[in-house]
């Protein structure tokens, strides 16, 4: 399917790799256009590049609400409305644990500001857009946001989640729909930190990009709030 002038926009944060990345290639495929922001500009520009004019690449850093903002402006300057949003921006401090070595209290800091702040802000820049295009708004959760694991990551998850379902009572009335993904162990450079478990089965980016487009595929009466997705052997 090809993108037309008329075709629906889909904004993503943390687009310059990994699920990001998969996602804007299969949204393109489907004959969405996408914004692709992320706070290493080069990255989407490359990707833009791939795609064509259907993509229009933004520098943003998410914890920083003026560069949020300015990016949805810029989305809306260029192509004219904003259909959905996927706040997909963030990344673990490595094996960080509260009692023990690893990354320190100030690597913390970032993690936690770009995966709870930053998908806030992300949730307020794009809503007002949303609310009026009737759209969609999707949140990158994890399965450690309903499993406990070690260490402050798993915290952040759990705040994504429950930020969702927060934002689905808020706007449920107006029509927009809220789905928040929550993967299991994926092959993307989450795993560049360490820690990476041997001998398990693993997602692929790609995996995540389908149940992406699936849940935006969906008519308007159909709200798919929460989407699971684990390789088939994972336990937790």
């Amino acid at each position: 399917m090809t993108s037309t002038p008329d075709s629906k926009v889909l904004f993503i944060t943390g687009a310059g790799g990994g699920i990001g990345t998969a996602v804007a290639r299969h949204a393109v495929r489907d004959g969405w256009r996408v914004a692709v922001t992320d706070r290493c500009f080069e990255t989407v520009q490359t990707l833009a590049a791939e795609l064509g004019n259907a993509a229009l690449p933004l520098p943003c850093d998410v914890t920083e609400w003026a560069e949020l903002d300015a990016a949805v402006a810029a989305t809306l300057n260029h192509f004219g409305r904003l259909d959905a949003a996927l706040a997909n921006a963030g990344f673990t401090a490595g094996e960080a644990r509260y009692s023990e070595g690893g990354p320190t209290p100030h690597e913390w800091r970032d993690m936690i500001l770009t995966n709870v702040l930053g998908t806030a802000l992300t949730a307020r820049a794009t809503l007002p857009h949303l609310l009026s295009s009737t759209g969609h708004l999707l949140l990158l959760g994890s399965v450690t946001g309903r499993v406990a694991t070690p260490g402050p990551y798993s915290a952040t998850k759990f705040a994504v989640s429950g930020m969702a379902e927060s934002i689905r009572q808020e706007v449920r009335e107006s029509g927009v729909r809220v789905t928040c993904i929550e993967p299991g162990r994926v092959d993307t450079a989450y795993w560049d930190a360490g820690g990476k478990p041997e001998g398990v089965d693993y997602l692929q980016d790609n995996d995540i990009a389908r149940a992406v487009l699936y849940v935006l595929s969906q008519p308007p009466h159909v709200a798919i709030s929460e989407v699971v997705i684990r390789p088939s052997t994972q336990i937790e």
